[in-house]
């Protein structure tokens, strides 16, 4: 007798789905679409900030090359003149060292410093705005003038060597610079670049500031033409004479004593 027998029924997990093969690839192709994650402390830098970086180092390096004094550890020149030959030396000796610079060589430093942007090193001026300070009749003349330009400022026309200067304004400097200072840098620009006037000493501009302590605004022309063109602070020493001696130095009122 012949029974048929019926067909196997198939076992689950058997044959293949191929929607699950699809999933599997679009879960493949989207693990290698991803970007590898950095390492810590691998990072790529950015071509701008290495431009930056490198436009820091290069003006870093020219700048130091400038104004670095030439490298020297002795002093520090901004102007890059020339290295001192002279070895630092500290304490008392150190201070009787810098003591014993004249009062032009140490007016020559507060000029540079202070008064060159204008007046130019050479102490012409720049032509319409700043006077030239070489030749000048304020600079040369009596030691009264310039003094009281250098203590209160100068704002205003004014003529200089016959030419007209109204565009720049001379600061006051009695409020930044010391009565030391300000005599040290008269004395240096009465007798520079050819200039041939008398010095001038710190007790002096002491007493000129004493006399100017209740006058708070800047002269003008008219107050500084006022003044006659040959009057000397009280104690000027003759003009063209030495500078006195430290500790010499003439009191205020007091006539200089003449020169042996």
């Amino acid at each position: 007798m012949n029974e048929s027998t019926p067909p196997p029924e198939p076992h689950s997990g058997q044959g293949m789905d191929y929607s699950e093969i699809a999933d599997v690839q679009d879960v493949h192709a989207a693990v290698q679409r991803e970007k590898r994650e950095p390492r810590v402390g691998r990072e790529p830098l950015s071509i701008w900030l290495i431009a930056v970086y490198g436009l820091a180092v290069f003006f870093g390096g020219a700048y130091l090359g400038r104004y670095s004094g030439n490298f020297s550890g002795e002093a520090l020149d901004p102007y890059g003149g020339e290295m001192a030959t002279m070895k630092k030396i500290t304490g008392p000796q150190g201070a009787q060292q810098a003591a014993e610079l004249s009062p032009h060589d140490r007016g020559k430093k507060i000029f540079a410093a202070n008064c060159q942007t204008c007046h130019q090193a050479n102490g012409l001026g720049v032509a319409g705005q700043y006077p030239p300070l070489a030749g000048s009749e304020f600079t040369t003349g009596g030691s009264r003038r310039p003094a009281m330009i250098v203590m209160k400022g100068l704002q205003g026309p004014v003529t200089v060597k016959g030419q007209k200067f109204g565009a720049a304004v001379m600061q006051p400097w009695d409020k930044t610079l010391t009565d030391q200072k300000i005599a040290d840098v008269l004395t240096y620009e009465r007798s520079e670049w050819g200039n041939n006037a008398s010095p001038v000493t710190a007790e002096q501009i002491a007493a000129l500031r004493k006399e100017l302590a209740n006058h708070p605004n800047s002269f003008a022309e008219p107050d500084i033409l006022a003044v006659p063109a040959d009057e000397d602070l009280p104690g000027a020493a003759p003009a063209g004479g030495a500078p006195p001696k430290p500790g010499e130095a003439a009191k205020p009122g007091e006539p200089s004593k003449p020169q042996g």
